[in-house]
Parts: C-alpha cells; sequence; structure tokens
C-alpha cells in the first residue's frame, strides 16, 4: 500500500473541498498561520535561509564541488541552455514579470526606512529587490535540489523527499522510526508544493486576467478567472502527460526566448544608459549590503519597519522553502549529469545575474519614469498590482505588442510551473518514478486547480501569497534533516576516497628517497 499517495491524496482533496466550499474559511486559517509562523520564526527562517547560502558556497568551491551528480563519467542529460530554460521556467517563472516593475516600486514609495521616493530609496529599492530575489532564494532552491540530486543519481534511490533522511540516518533511527519519517516528510512535501503551486498560480491568473483586459478588453471579474484556469488546467495536464523532455522542455525554450525578446524591448526602448548603469550600481550595492541584510531582522526599528520585514523578506524567504520540495525535484531531475561545482554555479549564481539584470530593466525604468519623467506608475502599481505591468508597457512603442506577447509568456510561465509542479508531485506519491503515470499526473493536476479556484474567489493577491507560503512552515524541519543527512552521507563518497589516494600516491612518488642518502 502507498501510504504517501493514500495519505495525500486525502488531505490534499480535503483542503480543495474546504476551499471551494468555504474558500473564507480556508484562506483565513491559512492567513493565522501564516501571520503566527512570521511572528514567532522570523529569526530563525532569516538565519536559515542564509545558512543555505552559506552552505551553497562551501559545497561550489570545496573538494566536494568535483563530484558528479550521476556516475564519474556521465553526461548531462540535457543542454546547458535547455537547462537554465527549465530552471526559469519551474523556480520563477510568472513571478518576475508580476514583480518586475511593482516590487522596485513599492520600495520606492514605501520604503522600510528612510525617506520615500529619493534618490537613496532608489538604490535601496533594487537593493531589496534583489535580496528577495538573489541569492537567498536560489541557494533555498540549490540546497533542496542538490540533495536529491545525489542520492537520486550518484547514490541511483529513489527520488523521493524521505530518501535521505532514510539512508542519513541508517545507523540513529531503527526501520520502523525511519518508514514513519520518510512518509511524514513525503507527505508535508507533497502538501508544500500543493500548497506553494496553488497561491502562485492564482497570482499569475490575476496578472493574465488584468493583461487580458489590457489586451482584449475582457472583464476583471471571478468568472474569467475561471476560464482561465479551466484553460491553464487543460494546458498542462496535456504538457505533464508529454513527460520532461518533451513538452516541459518545449515550453521552457519558448519562455525563455520571449522573455528575452521582451527585456531586450525595455532596455533598448527605454533609458538604456541609465538601465545598465543602474544593473551596474545594483549589482555593487547589493553586494556590499548582503551580508548584512542577510541577518537584518529590524528589531531595533519601529513597528513598521518590522511589519514591513514580516510582509516582505521574511514572506519571500518562507515562499521560497514553500516551493523548494517542488523545485528542488524539478531542479534534481534535470541536472543530471552534472557536477556539484557546476551545479551550484548555474542553479544559484547564473539565475541570480539574470534576476538582477531583469528587475534593473523593468524596475530601474519604472524608477526612471517616476523620478525623471512623466509618473504614474506608482499609481498603477497601488490601484492593482497585477495590472502594473500592462501600465508600464504604455511608456514604450509597440505597447499592444509588448501586452500580447506578456500575456503569452505569464500564460505560458503558468503552465509550465503547473506541469513541472504535477509531475513532481507524481513522483513523489509513486515512490519517485522518474516517469509517473498519467492518471496520477491528472488526479494531482485536478487536485491544484481546485485548490487555486479557492484562492482565487477571494480576489487578493496578498492572500494568494499566503496561500503560496502555508505549506512551507512545518516542511521547513523537514529540510534541515535532509541536509544533515547528506552531510553524513556525502563525505564518505567514493570519488573523495580515491582523489586523496591519487594525491597521496603522487606525493609519495614525488617525494625524495632519504633511504638512498
Amino acid at each position: 500500500m502507498n501510504t504517501v499517495m493514500i495519505v495525500s491524496l486525502v488531505l490534499c482533496a480535503a483542503i480543495a473541498i474546504w476551499g471551494v466550499v468555504s474558500p473564507d474559511s480556508m484562506t483565513g486559517a491559512a492567513q493565522g498561520l501564516v501571520n503566527y509562523s512570521l511572528t514567532a520564526l522570523d529569526w530563525f527562517v532569516l538565519l536559515l535561509s542564509t545558512a543555505f547560502l552559506v552552505i551553497m558556497a562551501v559545497m561550489a568551491f570545496s573538494k566536494y564541488g568535483e563530484i558528479r551528480l550521476g556516475k564519474d563519467d556521465e553526461e548531462p542529460e540535457f543542454s546547458t541552455a535547455s537547462w537554465v530554460a527549465m530552471l526559469f521556467a519551474a523556480g520563477m517563472g510568472s513571478g518576475l514579470l508580476f514583480w518586475g516593475v511593482a516590487e522596485p516600486i513599492y520600495h520606492f514609495v514605501t520604503p522600510p526606512v528612510g525617506e520615500p521616493e529619493t534618490a537613496i530609496t532608489a538604490r535601496n529599492a533594487m537593493v531589496l529587490t534583489n535580496l528577495h530575489w538573489g541569492l537567498h532564494a536560489w541557494a533555498i532552491y540549490g540546497c533542496c535540489g542538490l540533495v536529491i540530486a545525489y542520492f537520486t543519481f550518484r547514490l541511483n534511490l529513489p527520488s523521493m523527499i524521505s530518501t535521505p533522511i532514510k539512508v542519513g540516518f541508517k545507523n540513529i533511527f531503527n526501520k520502523a522510526t525511519l518508514n514513519g519519517m520518510g512518509n511524514t516528510a513525503d507527505i508535508l512535501a507533497v502538501i508544500a508544493v500543493i500548497f506553494g503551486l496553488a497561491g502562485s498560480l492564482a497570482m499569475g491568473t490575476l496578472m493574465v486576467r488584468s493583461g487580458m483586459n489590457a489586451v482584449f478588453g475582457t472583464d476583471n471579474s471571478v468568472t474569467m478567472s475561471m476560464v482561465i484556469v479551466a484553460v491553464m488546467t487543460v494546458c498542462f495536464l496535456l504538457s505533464a502527460c508529454t513527460g520532461v523532455d518533451k513538452g516541459i522542455k518545449i515550453l521552457s525554450n519558448v519562455n525563455m526566448l520571449t522573455a528575452v525578446l521582451i527585456l531586450l524591448v525595455v532596455l533598448f526602448g527605454g533609458p538604456t544608459a541609465y538601465l545598465f548603469q543602474s544593473f551596474v550600481y545594483s549589482i555593487g550595492d547589493y553586494l556590499i549590503q548582503l551580508i548584512p541584510l542577510s541577518f537584518k531582522t529590524y528589531a531595533y526599528t519601529p513597528a513598521g519597519s518590522w511589519n514591513w520585514f514580516h510582509g516582505w523578506t521574511l514572506t519571500y524567504m518562507i515562499w521560497w522553502l514553500a516551493w523548494g520540495p517542488f523545485v528542488g525535484i524539478f531542479i534534481a531531475r534535470i541536472s543530471r549529469g552534472r557536477t556539484i561545482r557546476e551545479f551550484v554555479i548555474f542553479v544559484v549564481g547564473v539565475p541570480t545575474i539574470v534576476s538582477m539584470l531583469w528587475f534593473a530593466a523593468f524596475g530601474g525604468a519604472a524608477i526612471h519614469i517616476e523620478m525623471f519623467g512623466a509618473g504614474g506608475i506608482a499609481d498603477q502599481v497601488f490601484a492593482d498590482v497585477s495590472a502594473a505591468l500592462f501600465a508600464f508597457f504604455e511608456y514604450f512603442p509597440g505597447a499592444a505588442v509588448l501586452n500580447f506577447l506578456a500575456v503569452c509568456l505569464i500564460f505560458i510561465f503558468l503552465v509550465t510551473s503547473a506541469d513541472s509542479g504535477t509531475f513532481v508531485i507524481s513522483m513523489m506519491t509513486s515512490n519517485g518514478n522518474l516517469n509517473p503515470v498519467t492518471k496520477l499526473k491528472i488526479t494531482w493536476g485536478l487536485i491544484i486547480a481546485g485548490i487555486t479556484v479557492a484562492t482565487l474567489i477571494t480576489e487578493s493577491v496578498f492572500v494568494a501569497r499566503a496561500m503560496a507560503i502555508t505549506g512551507a512552515v512545518p516542511f521547513v524541519f523537514i529540510i534541515i534533516m535532509q541536509l544533515v543527512a547528506f552531510f553524513r552521507v556525502v563525505r564518505e563518497d567514493p570519488f573523495l576516497k580515491r582523489s586523496h589516494t591519487k594525491v597521496r600516491t603522487i606525493g609519495g612518488d614525488s617525494a625524495p628517497d632519504k633511504s638512498a642518502a
């Protein structure tokens, strides 16, 4: 009997039914749990997120970096371009479009400290945005993905959240205890993924709806949201059923090309020199403030700053943790054959640089309009954050084309995120099967759609964000156990022993023969 699948299905189906029957009650409970967690565990979440970044740096630049996620001579399964495209599609996708304009403007107009709408506040707005979407976020994903990839491809074990725990603690706990811990870990991971996906898909749907209103003049109603979810569900189920090497890979590549095209239009259709200056400036500011901000809990500042910290930085860190099991398993699935050093560079470093360029272009251009242009972007952001991007495009040539491309891109990002998530959940509930059966994918896809519908009924972006991070609260402790298990096992990797033996042999051969003297 597959305990994980049965219990997960029952719990998630019950949550979906609860949400459809009484959406206010479900979302209220989710917000209550999130608010309590943000208050009680704020210091712990920030410290843990920073620890993940340190772990990734150590793994990349130490002896462990040469270990390959697979056999020692194994080649990568996907090309580097397709690999990076799938990383973005699963990891952040529509979030970059949703918050690209809005978040820097939020921090520019309502900063946690200091005077609003000044030059220094503009710089800090970019730093804070990069903190939320940069190294910390991708380090969380990297840790979750590296652990699973190592146990799955290096040790040839099932691709399950529970695998590291069962293997790493086998000399500490008995079999029955390990099975109980493993099943609990897998079930919590499924719930975290379900909630994370539902909240993110709800936000993306609101943005598609706003885009369709701007492009086609459709109405901004709940009914339209339901239509979008229905079409999206059909599309992502079709894509998920074709497998990673077909549907998800093709859609991810289309996504990347379209995103690059829109980015180039913003970069070269706007104040180009200013945007590149902003990008370079933001890199320096970010690196200078990275360490202080990684530990800044706003404990000695007014209540407003403390509330800002909870509403933004802490919410983001828990959000990435919520997506950790989903994105981690998906990243692991597409990273076979990469070395750990290569994994860290491309999973943490490259996406961070691209994200910073994205926010420098979109956020930088929006701030430029507010500071040196006609203004009006901030009013649009605070009136309807999901429509901010489309209002922003009105300041560029070919706005109608940009709006259309953005709607298509957001929709495809939603589809790729949803089908990746459906694929991963199906793997997690079929004992780590790398190619789960179609019937299971359809079942989970429908459950995800049900919870997404319940979230959308509230019409609130912030309720959707609360839903997205609800599942992460209990899963945080599972990630810690995974990492402890990983370190217990990786230090005994045969590659390290062979390398050590080789160094000793070379050293012995090259040493002078004292006995001959």
